[in-house]
């Protein structure tokens, strides 16, 4: 099994910034992809980015150009650099990882907490 655990979320004004973190643990070798999803009140949750082992990324039509994720094999870590905040951004965000075939996952697909992120006006 998979150990996620997400942080770095917090309250931030519009047009201000965040970095999220997701440190895995476990049997992480039965995973080739992390990514962010997102759940605001009242919406379900919607994907933001991934990244998988290869480096390939995708992102979130609504958060291109706004977010970067990337990440740190040595710490089995993956970040989601998030700029230029819009109240809409406002969500909790979860941080994912599974084993990715083309487009599709298999097997299982793991889940941390969450964390907030509220952006003020």
């Amino acid at each position: 099994q998979v150990q996620l655990v997400e942080s770095g979320g917090g309250l931030v004004q519009a047009g201000g910034s965040l970095r999220l973190s997701c440190v895995a643990s476990g049997t992480i070798f039965s995973i080739n992809a992390m990514g962010w999803y997102r759940q605001a009140p009242g919406k379900q949750r919607e994907f933001v980015a991934r990244i998988e082992t290869r480096g390939t990324t995708t992102y979130a039509d609504s958060v291109k150009g706004r977010f970067t994720i990337s990440r740190d094999d040595a710490k089995n870590t993956v970040f989601l650099e998030m700029n230029s905040l819009k109240p809409e951004d406002t969500a909790v965000y979860y941080c994912n990882g599974g084993f990715i075939r083309g487009t599709l996952y298999e097997g299982r697909i793991y889940w941390g907490q969450g964390t907030q992120v509220t952006v003020s006006s």
